[in-house]
């Protein structure tokens, strides 16, 4: 009889797979870390947080521009974004201090976990934007490399509706020049979209992926929103680097343990 989610996500706490396997491959499926009964909760703000955003004025279409986008969508999509949900819910905050996640966060980054910023994006059905191969470090550096994403699924996803595809094992290649995706890069060239590994990912899974990892996800063609929050998170017992080229939103909140290189200055930010 094959096990429920539950079941699994519980033996890969157990055996430490989720370790294992993220250190080889750079990334890790956690199967229904959330609840239906959390997730209801979940999804219903993160629809009243897409309304307010598309009724707001603001521009709030993050699809990226360039070549290698226009490749992918035939030049128009739609991809709807704000950062840190939960200056907006309180309940997106307590599902960042949700047990099950910091559980297997904890498993790759330790008793000390620090987050810096959270995403959301919808991709509208059929129209929804794809996202070149890249890695994310060049956007928030970290001294130790000790960042990573954790994708919170509202919806399913697979490749079809826009979900996310990896090399895996390419967090080993280390930090890549031109590897931040936003122009076109020899370096990525040998990597593209469409030979990436998908990644299928069903409602209350959580996909944690190094920022070294070369990434990528195609339009969403399908008739389906896709709804997913994504959550970066970096160690306590590192930092983040000062990027001149990047001013990018660091909350530094502390989801579990300690910071061990938070100070006065930094505090006041």
């Amino acid at each position: 009889m094959a096990k429920k989610a539950e079941d699994v996500y519980r033996d890969a706490l157990e055996t430490d797979q989720a370790a294992e396997f993220f250190a080889q491959q750079g990334y890790y499926l956690a199967p229904g870390v959330f609840p239906e009964d959390v997730l209801q909760g979940l999804e219903e703000d993160f629809d009243l947080i897409v309304a307010g955003l598309t009724g707001s004025g603001e521009a709030v279409n993050a699809r990226w521009s360039g070549e290698d986008v226009d490749a992918l969508d035939g030049g128009a999509s739609t991809i709807v974004h704000t950062h840190n949900v939960q200056r907006y819910s309180s309940r997106w905050l307590q599902a960042l201090q949700h047990e099950r996640f910091l559980g297997v966060a904890e498993k790759l980054l330790g008793p000390d976990i620090v987050l810096h910023h959270t995403k959301l994006f919808m991709k509208p059905p059929r129209e929804g934007s794809p996202f070149p191969i890249h890695q994310d470090w060049w956007y928030f550096p970290t001294a130790h490399d000790s960042m990573l994403a954790a994708i919170i699924f509202l919806t399913d996803a697979d490749a079809d509706a826009g979900g996310l595809c990896i090399y895996p094992g390419s967090h080993r290649l280390g930090r890549l020049p031109d590897s931040s995706g936003l122009e076109p890069s020899d370096t990525l060239r040998p990597y593209p979209l469409e030979q990436a590994t998908p990644v299928g990912a069903k409602r209350g899974d959580v996909l944690f992926f190094s920022y070294l990892t070369l990434h990528g996800s195609p339009p969403n063609r399908s008739d389906r929103c896709r709804k997913t929050v994504l959550v970066q998170l970096h160690s306590g017992s590192d930092y983040v680097l000062d990027n001149d080229e990047v001013n990018h939103v660091n909350e530094a909140l502390v989801l579990r343990g300690w910071n061990h290189h938070m100070t006065r200055e930094r505090a006041k930010r």
